[in-house]
């Protein structure tokens, strides 16, 4: 199964974080987390709005540590999945999750601070039109992640169930342009990629995320890394 329809099922929701961040999986975990919390503080009473949240796990980080947010998502099981952490961790006074369509944000222009997407732009059908709508109801900053086309990631992409787009830093930078937005700054890293780190035990994975960090160190580091995190700014 594809897609939307296939992410919409309550099997995968209900499965999600145990299948992609335990084991090794956590070494994703950590280093998204990461990212995010680095791009968007500082973030008490920030306005923020994440596009395809999923199971809540920024959105119930970043309402933990000061932030107003709302979380967005297709998938009404998934976010079945994010009110019941959010119930969890005592922060339901500061977060929403609403059901809706990212091509079309039920939001007004300039509503929040800042908009960031996870794992969405790889199944973007119209990543244009995405980071448009984005840009609108945003008035500071957005951030995102993309896949790499010329990295590991490209070798097992085709047995994703979703599929997967791919970019290169060109069509990226492209896409920000094009948005009438300014990039600020851009990291890349996984050299190992993510379906490695999901498939081992976390004794296995701590070692070879070591030896990717190692790696993504040096001047090779960067083309060979597969996964780019975007932290781009609305012009002033």
């Amino acid at each position: 199964m594809k897609g939307q329809e296939w992410y919409q099922e309550d099997d995968i929701a209900e499965a999600y974080d145990d299948k992609r961040f335990s084991q090794g999986g956590r070494v994703i975990d950590r280093r998204e987390k990461r990212a995010v919390i680095d791009a968007l503080e500082p973030l008490e009473g920030k306005r923020v709005l994440e596009v395809a949240c999923g199971t809540g796990r920024f959105t119930v980080m970043l309402a933990d540590r000061g932030a107003d947010v709302v979380g967005m998502d297709i998938s009404e099981a998934m976010l079945e999945q994010g009110r019941r952490k959010a119930h969890a961790a005592g922060v339901e006074d500061s977060l929403d999750f609403m059901q809706g369509d990212a091509g079309r944000l039920p939001f007004p222009d300039d509503h929040f601070d800042a908009v960031f997407a996870m794992r969405f732009f790889h199944l973007a059908p119209d990543p244009e039109a995405y980071i448009r709508e984005m840009r609108r109801v945003s008035k500071e900053q957005i951030f995102f992640d993309t896949f790499k086309r010329y990295s590991f990631r490209s070798i097992y992409n085709w047995a994703l169930p979703m599929g997967s787009r791919l970019y290169s830093d060109r069509e990226v930078r492209e896409l920000v342009v094009g948005a009438d937005l300014e990039l600020v700054d851009a990291a890349h890293d996984f050299v190992v990629p993510f379906g490695f780190y999901r498939a081992v035990p976390g004794w296995v994975a701590r070692p070879f995320r070591s030896l990717d960090e190692t790696v993504g160190r040096t001047p090779l580091g960067d083309n060979l890394a597969s996964v780019s995190y975007w932290d781009v700014r609305v012009p002033e």
